[in-house]
């Protein structure tokens, strides 16, 4: 439910501190500086740590930063500060996603990362519409908000888990299609394993698409379609709503009727069309289809690419594992927002969009190929 700052950041900064499209695409992109260190950090601290102490202190850590932050109002303030709050905050990813591994049984390890993202979106569909409730009455409050969400995690998060025990299990294999023969296990180090650096690339390119969704579309909506904050929260809680729907029944439905690599590629080509679809203008009902068919296309890729990363490690590095996986996808955020408001301001949103979905696809043969090589 925390989900209330990101979504109306740029908002924040256009309406409240009238800053450029610019100077918001760079204060976006500090937030991926950050929540790259944050990621490495993260994966980093787990293995050293172990993953209860890692998730425990981010999740109190955030909480003065976000009451702070209404503070800092210029654009060197808030650029600074919004980089200490991704590095602190994103140190949280690469330590669930461990957690999630060590308690799930290796057959079911798909599907409870699909679990684990249906509760991060069941507070992402309630996040952006109660955050567009309150920006209405003050921007101020969505940072409290958060605060307050962080709070309330935190707490619940240490009194179920202090004195929970954790398994290492070896993971089960997969079949990716190539031939059906699974992907190798190696215990090996994440940053030198060619294949997955090629496949976290990949991951960072499906990123930078992706997460326009919380840059420049929000930006989009208001200027093109002149929706207020708490329309913009609605259409954003609906993305979390979808998955929160379907995501569970989709994932048992396809995951031992296609290879991943069927799944990775359709679901990225699924992703690509609608962003193509924000090109056309048929009105409201339109965009919520489009956001249907980009939940649908994020519901096919995003849970597989960490049971990719959790397979592809070992016992002993589990955390670097899926510590770099979370880099990928935080290093889109260093480019993403720039690049998409550069592109906005500059070409127009058409072009954005049309850029985006070709990104898309290119990524989606990407895709294909690398899944198929990891599993030979």
């Amino acid at each position: 439910m925390g989900s209330m700052v990101i979504p109306f950041l740029g908002i924040y900064m256009s309406s409240e501190l009238h800053f450029s499209k610019t100077q918001i695409g760079l204060v976006l992109g500090c937030f991926g500086v950050g929540s790259v260190c944050g990621s490495w950090l993260g994966g980093w601290l787990t293995d050293k740590f172990g993953n209860f102490k890692v998730q425990t202190c981010s999740l109190i850590a955030v909480i003065p930063l976000f009451l702070v932050l209404p503070l800092f109002r210029s654009f060197e303030g808030l650029a600074g500060m919004i980089f200490i709050l991704s590095l602190v905050a994103d140190t949280f990813r690469p330590a669930n996603s461990v957690s999630v591994a060590r308690y799930a049984k290796p057959e079911n390890i798909t599907r409870a990362y699909s679990l684990n993202r249906m509760a991060v979106n069941l507070g992402f569909s309630i996040g952006p519409a109660l955050g567009g409730f309150l920006a209405k009455f003050s921007y101020d409050w969505i940072f409290y908000g958060n605060a307050i969400a962080a709070g309330m995690a935190a707490i619940v998060f240490f009194y179920f888990f202090r004195n929970k025990k954790t398994t290492a299990r070896q993971h089960t294999s997969f079949s990716t299609g190539a031939e059906d023969s699974p992907i190798v296990v190696k215990s090996k180090n994440a940053y030198s394993d060619g294949l997955f650096i090629v496949f976290n690339l990949l991951c960072c390119l499906f990123s930078m698409a992706f997460f326009q969704l919380l840059s420049t579309m929000p930006l989009f909506y208001k200027e093109v379609y002149q929706f207020q904050s708490d329309d913009i929260g609605l259409i954003l809680g609906f993305s979390g709503f979808v998955i929160v729907v379907f995501e569970m029944i989709l994932v048992h439905l396809i995951e031992h009727r296609y290879t991943v690599r069927q799944i990775m590629f359709w679901g990225t080509m699924v992703t690509a069309l609608s962003f193509y679809m924000l090109n056309i203008d048929l009105g409201i009902i339109w965009l919520y289809m489009a956001m249907f068919i980009l939940s649908t296309g994020e519901m096919l890729t995003l849970p597989f690419t960490a049971t990719i990363a959790i397979n592809r490690a070992g016992l002993t590095n589990q955390g670097a594992y899926m510590g770099f996986n979370s880099l990928s996808f935080a290093a889109a955020n260093i480019f993403s927002p720039y690049l998409g408001t550069y592109i906005a301001e500059h070409y127009g949103y058409n072009a954005l969009w049309l850029t985006t979905g070709t990104t898309l696809v290119l990524t989606s043969i990407g895709f294909s190929w690398i899944i198929k090589k990891m599993g030979s």
